[in-house]
């Protein structure tokens, strides 16, 4: 067989646009980058956003604002309705309802954030511990946080008032005592897939402790779930404050949440049903806004849905 020679003439050169080349691959991102350009795509999701930051400036500012002070008592004005002085109405003791709503806001929004919080410390070490070194450590673990999730939540929260003087922190400890153990649930399943990922298994051949092996390593790459968790976390101990501040278990007076403001009004609904729609409405807003924010990051911290 003969040979065909080849020559420099016989090959056309392609001219490639760098340009071009870059404008079809597309410009590389991080994780994170990817995930807020994702949820700014959620249109429910931003409102749900700008929801809660107007909600948490009318809990700084909302009293300033009316001129008015939430336990200042005016029988002469007492159950008037919403007007030019009263923005809200005033309730059966003359308080200005406007005021005491965003009083009450500011106390439960405090204990809805302060309770995620401590629940995200303890759930997080507690299911990052369980989920890492597993075996025995794990059964022990997670059979304690079972038995405390099987104790009723309201004769926890019964037997706190009655050992403890009733007040804001009590009623956050009563929430927090059973309330981490959904976090820790799902940092541990979290962390037993990723414990056997080669990065891991890396880190560990190079002398990484435990301890870096866990907040270095792996709990920061469980962080989509968590933030996600959390952020369901915050509306459910605002409604639990409110349900229990409702059955009387509550913040005491002279402080006021949207939960006592409900209670307060409820006597008296028949006839005069703007007392108890404000902090219900608000009740319900801030609910709203927090679970259509936790589910556009769920579905933007989703590594499944990167493209």
């Amino acid at each position: 067989m003969s040979q065909v020679q080849l020559r420099d003439s016989d090959f056309e050169s392609i001219q490639i646009d760098q340009k071009e080349t870059e404008k079809i691959s597309g410009q590389s991102t991080s994780y994170w980058k990817d995930a807020w350009r994702r949820f700014r795509k959620n249109k429910l999701a931003l409102a749900g956003v700008i929801i809660i930051i107007l909600l948490a400036f009318m809990a700084l500012f909302g009293e300033s604002i009316s001129g008015q002070n939430y336990r200042d008592n005016d029988l002469m004005n007492a159950n008037k309705p919403p007007s030019s002085e009263h923005w809200f109405g005033t309730d059966n003791l003359g308080r200005d309802i406007f005021a005491r709503t965003w009083y009450g806001a500011k106390i439960s929004l405090f204990i809805g954030l302060m309770a995620s919080l401590i629940d995200l410390v303890i759930g997080v070490i507690w299911g990052a511990v369980a989920g890492f070194f597993g075996g025995k450590i794990d059964e022990y673990m997670m059979r304690i946080a079972d038995v405390l999730y099987s104790v009723p939540y309201l004769l926890v929260v019964i037997l706190l008032m009655v050992i403890m003087p009733q007040g804001l922190w009590t009623l956050i400890i009563a929430m927090t005592i059973t309330g981490w153990i959904n976090m820790a649930r799902i940092v541990r399943g979290q962390v037993m897939q990723l414990r056997s990922e080669e990065y891991v298994m890396a880190a560990k051949s190079l002398g990484a402790s435990n301890a870096r092996l866990l907040f270095k390593h792996l709990v920061p790459n469980t962080m989509g779930p968590i933030i996600v968790t959390l952020t369901l976390t915050i509306p459910s101990a605002i409604f639990t404050e409110a349900f229990l501040s409702y059955l009387g278990l509550g913040v005491p007076a002279p402080k006021a949440s949207w939960g006592t403001m409900s209670s307060d009004a409820l006597a008296s609904f028949q006839y005069y049903p703007y007392q108890l729609f404000f902090p219900a409405f608000f009740i319900c807003l801030t609910m709203l806004a927090f679970n259509i924010v936790g589910d556009g990051l769920r579905d933007a911290l989703d590594p499944k849905e990167r493209k």
